[in-house]
């Protein structure tokens, strides 16, 4: 009987320790994902001027929209610092976050592919997004999936029970 109990406390020990390795995969994707959109938007907001040109804009116009989409980028982000935080609480989020990078990468190979060849420079720039994007996308779904075998589905839990996701 005692062997029963200590093979029984050795498993939920190791399945602990997987919950708490994916849990932990699972932020540091995320976040190295979102790290890196916010970087790129508040370079986007601070110093437009140096990125008009790759978007073949110009001037105050080029700024103001290059500056637009900075902003954007951060509205496409506010999803990301509940699911880092608590992903198991906010489980529902990676599907959210993983459809917005799906979207983006989907939205810019369209027009990456619309492109007259004469558009380098946009064409250049364009592609860049895409590569991040196909590589953030790829981090993103390896490391939900992982948390998802891990910890199970999205399940509703009473708060007594939620103090798994300071893990």
């Amino acid at each position: 009987m005692n062997e029963d109990k200590t093979a029984s406390r050795g498993t939920q020990s190791r399945s602990s320790r997987s919950s708490s390795a994916a849990i932990w995969g699972a932020r540091i994707s995320f976040a190295l994902v979102f790290l890196m959109n916010i970087q790129c938007a508040l370079q986007f907001i601070i110093d437009p001027a140096s990125f008009v040109a790759s978007y073949e804009l110009a001037g105050v116009p080029g700024e103001a929209a290059v500056r637009g989409f900075g902003i954007l980028f951060l509205m496409w982000n506010v999803t990301y610092p509940l699911f880092i935080v608590q992903p198991i609480r906010f489980q529902i989020l990676g599907p959210l976050i993983i459809a917005q990078q799906l979207i983006g990468t989907v939205g810019e190979s369209f027009i990456f592919l619309s492109l007259d060849p004469a558009h380098a420079v946009l064409s250049s720039a364009i592609g860049r997004f895409i590569a991040f994007d196909i590589a953030g996308l790829a981090l993103l779904c390896a490391s939900y999936l992982i948390l998802r075998n891990a910890c199970g589905p999205c399940s509703f839990r009473s708060p007594a029970t939620r103090a798994d996701d300071l893990r």
